[in-house]
């Protein structure tokens, strides 16, 4: 009897990869639906609608955009969480979904739990950019002004919690400097306090900033990141430039919902993988400021990981919260 049931487990372990297998050889069968939790025109939707668009063509189904934006990110992401694992809901989002754990005193999903990480799409890089008028050109001049000025230098983000916000509080408590915080309503209101003169330096994306870091009416001290941007290849990273150790490198990924076979998460993955390392591709992302950022399913679940725990610290340091 015992040798039966070891059989008929051999059995079914076998049915269940060969038809794990054949569903991943004939998916996708139809459209596939993907959710982007902000509206149109921002990082995460730029970035899912060039390579979904090259996923379309080299999968042969639609990979269709649906903009579900709402509560920082929480509305799509929880159609996410609640659409069947097949392969055919999937989304793209950022790095604010783990943060969005710590911000929110309850969300009707689980970050961590009810997601399976399919694949990195690009780093979303910030810069520490300072209006003229401050007397200072690198990271370093910035830390000594800051030391010498503790509470007066002011900095725009956009708002309690946002990627701007705990970027500044991570560097304020690394260098044990004291800045005030000034929030606004997103970012495009606080890059416009920076170079109105309301603020003195704000941490920004690339992508905001890049037009006026050019025109000199606003000033790139250093990038978050640990490496630098291409579309500043002048500009070094803070950890080069007096902040061992420093690094905040938003990302835009790909989930799925959680319990998706995992050999449609691999051949989803690998897909975008080969699309990320087209020079097409590269060069229009690159031009929007956002690199392209190949990685395994296992690599993103790890740094989903790391910046979980990363963003519960410096939220508990700020003491953000959304209620």
């Amino acid at each position: 009897m015992r040798l039966l049931s070891h059989a008929v487990a051999a059995s079914l372990a076998v049915s269940w990869l060969a038809a794990g297998l054949a569903g991943a050889q004939s998916y996708p069968a139809k459209p596939v639906r993907v959710v982007i939790p902000w509206p149109p025109g921002g990082g995460n939707d730029i970035a899912g609608r060039i390579v979904m668009q090259k996923l379309s063509e080299s999968l042969g189904q639609q990979f269709t955009i649906d903009n579900r934006g709402g509560a920082g990110g929480t509305i799509g992401s929880d159609v996410v969480a609640k659409a069947p694992p097949d392969g055919y809901t999937i989304m793209v989002h950022s790095i604010t979904h783990v943060g969005n754990a710590h911000l929110y005193k309850k969300l009707p999903y689980d970050t961590l739990g009810d997601f399976a990480p399919v694949g990195l799409l690009t780093g979303q890089m910030a810069v520490l950019t300072v209006h003229p008028s401050l007397p200072v050109k690198s990271v370093r001049e910035f830390i000594a002004l800051a030391k010498a000025r503790p509470g007066e230098i002011l900095y725009s983000t956009a708002g309690n919690g946002s990627i701007p916000h705990l970027s500044m509080a991570l560097l304020a408590s690394m260098t044990g400097t004291t800045l005030v915080h000034l929030p606004y309503k997103g970012g495009g209101p606080a890059v416009i306090a920076l170079l109105a003169g309301e603020a003195q330096a704000s941490f920004a994306t690339v992508a905001s900033v890049i037009a006026h870091i050019r025109s000199g009416r606003l000033r790139a001290l250093g990038v978050s990141a640990v490496r630098r941007s291409g579309a500043l290849p002048d500009v070094p990273t803070i950890a080069e430039t007096g902040v061992p150790g420093y690094e905040m490198s938003p990302w835009i990924g790909v989930f799925a919902p959680a319990g998706m076979p995992k050999s449609i998460i691999d051949k989803l993955n690998a897909e975008i993988n080969k699309i990320l390392r087209l020079p097409e591709v590269a060069q229009s992302l690159s031009g929007q400021a956002l690199d392209p950022w190949p990685s395994t399913p296992e690599e993103f679940g790890a740094r989903l990981k790391a910046d979980y725990d990363k963003y519960a610290r410096l939220i508990r340091l700020t003491g953000a919260q959304v209620d």
